[in-house]
């Protein structure tokens, strides 16, 4: 009987209902409603049936209607349903809107470059949206509870991606460690070096230095982008970092040298699971990390030589010089 009632009821009698009960009458529910007379009768008519009594009492001429015991239990429980119902609908509007929660997975070079325009952008034009971070190194990215995840490869078959940008690697050295110029490969061959542990790109780092002949010494391995520069700084050894985790860092006593040959680039991505759907606010945040990815790549290939290695001030291509912020 219960679900019967239930089934039976529909939003539209509880509106009418409800207006029939502010308005204390039929005419003037009517007339909030924009619908005929008529029409509020049939829905009323309808709710009744619905739960199986009248729900109001109708003295007729210019008295107004009254609402039966019955009908009181209804509308009190029918302004809740109307009530949730409104705020189900907005919820709906803010999320196409592009409100809502968008979950992504990051590292730490897109963590501090990219990621934060993303943020701030998406905030500005949503400022009620709910973003959030998830930071791992792994080689094995976990894309299932994710809506988005930034990685430096293509992920596996049951993921779905698209290219962001290729962040090229440059050779991070002491100040004197090597004369002016391009440092050939050859040269670091048995040279000490700081580096990340094998996982996602250095793997394919370390390959392409062997497929040159060239094995480096490595002297002492560490996830953070920070402490490779510091050790770097203290003298252990040079290293070999991607473009991007040398962003926004100011140091004289370290300079960068371009590799000849160069190493191929590290390819970051972002990637999602397959077949998924996105929210809107999902969407958009592709849309502003594509931005800021190419925003990024034409700032870092616009220097003079066409390179992110060149001397922006001088012109002289593959000068070694301090590491300094690239703000795009």
């Amino acid at each position: 009987m219960y679900a019967d009632v239930v089934a039976d009821l529909e939003l539209r009698h509880l509106t009418a209902m409800a207006a029939v009960a502010d308005e204390g009458s039929f005419g003037r529910a009517a007339a909030r409603l924009g619908y005929t007379q008529s029409t509020v009768s049939q829905q009323i008519a309808a709710l009744e049936r619905a739960v199986g009594g009248a729900v109001f009492d109708r003295p007729g001429g210019p008295k107004p209607v009254r609402i039966t015991p019955l009908g009181a239990v209804v509308l009190a429980h029918g302004r809740q349903l109307l009530a949730k119902a409104e705020a189900a609908a907005a919820a709906v509007e803010r999320f196409k809107a592009g409100d809502g929660r968008v979950d992504i997975g990051t590292f730490q070079s897109v963590s501090n470059v990219i990621l934060p325009r993303v943020v701030r952008q998406l905030r500005d034009e949503h400022p009620g949206c709910d973003i959030r971070l998830f930071e791992e190194e792994t080689d094995q990215p976990q894309v299932r509870d994710l809506d988005l995840m930034f990685f430096d490869g293509p992920g596996d078959d049951d993921v779905a991606h698209h290219k962001l940008i290729d962040d090229p690697y440059l050779l991070v050295s002491g100040r004197d460690a090597f004369p002016d110029g391009p440092v050939r490969l050859d040269l670091l061959d048995g040279a000490p070096m700081v580096a990340h542990p094998r996982i996602c790109d250095q793997v394919r780092v370390e390959q392409a230095f062997a497929d040159a002949g060239v094995r480096p010494r490595i002297v002492f391995r560490t996830v953070g982008n920070e402490a490779v520069l510091s050790m770097v700084r203290a003298g252990l050894g040079s290293a070999v970092l991607p473009r991007l985790a040398l962003h926004g860092v100011t140091d004289d006593a370290l300079r960068l040298h371009e590799l000849r040959p160069a190493l191929p680039p590290r390819e970051i991505f972002l990637l999602w699971q397959a077949g998924r759907t996105h929210s809107p606010l999902a969407t958009r945040a592709i849309e502003i990390a594509v931005d800021v990815a190419e925003e990024l790549t034409k700032h870092w290939f616009s220097r003079p030589g066409g390179n992110p290695g060149a001397d922006r001030r001088s012109g002289v291509r593959a000068r070694p010089h301090a590491v300094t912020s690239d703000t795009p």
